[in-house]
């Protein structure tokens, strides 16, 4: 995945636009917003992504104490522009060990968020029970952001989905008993308002979950 686009969907190959087509295209999925090679987590890396994103790319500000920044990837292509943005983050878990966070921001029926959290996508509405109140709260910029629990999701993460700035925001943590994280009232910021202050994040070591396919 790092040399060449991907589907968001499934993490496989994908056929640039070209003469019968002038979308990406996944063999299973069809038209795709192709995820883009990722690379090594760094300010640079962090840029990329906020300049050309047409969603927002979110990310816990200030970081919570001993987490890093591990990585960024995005779904769409110059033309297009970003249509969802996933931020990794990597740091000591409420109940010790390591815990690692994913925060997707995505236009309706992309499905990166989706392949994440592993479930059918490419959205998570059928998967949250919205007539009960939220599980959690983040304050996403600025604005109380209700998260519901994501059911249906493999055992070794722990998954909230809702909407924040008219998009989905996923919260994948693994492990799933590091998701206590997210009853913290995290705060998150949109990247793209962060400014200079970007320059500031500190970065890790590159996640592998950002390359895995489901």
């Amino acid at each position: 995945m790092r040399g060449e686009p991907s589907c968001p969907k499934c993490g496989g190959r994908v056929r640039a636009p070209g003469l019968f087509s002038d979308a990406w295209q996944c063999a299973a999925h069809g038209t795709v917003h192709p995820v883009q090679p990722v690379i090594p987590p760094s300010v640079e890396a962090l840029d990329v992504v906020v300049h050309r994103t047409r969603v927002p790319v979110w990310m816990p500000w200030p970081l919570p104490v001993g987490w890093l920044f591990s990585g960024v990837a995005s779904a769409g292509d110059d033309r297009s522009g970003g249509r969802a943005s996933a931020v990794a983050c990597t740091g000591p878990g409420p109940l010790g060990g390591m815990g690692e966070l994913m925060l997707v921001a995505e236009e309706l029926g992309v499905g990166l968020g989706a392949r994440y959290a592993g479930v059918d996508g490419p959205d998570p509405g059928p998967y949250l029970d919205v007539e009960k109140p939220a599980d959690t709260k983040v304050l996403a910029a600025g604005r109380p952001t209700p998260l519901w629990h994501v059911s249906g999701t493999p055992d070794d993460r722990a998954v909230f989905a809702g909407e924040a700035l008219g998009m989905w925001l996923w919260a994948v943590v693994w492990p799933e008993q590091s998701g206590l994280l997210m009853y913290d009232e995290l705060v998150l910021t949109d990247l793209r308002d962060a400014g200079a202050e970007v320059e500031l994040v500190p970065c890790g070591a590159l996640s592998p979950r950002l390359m895995e396919a489901p």
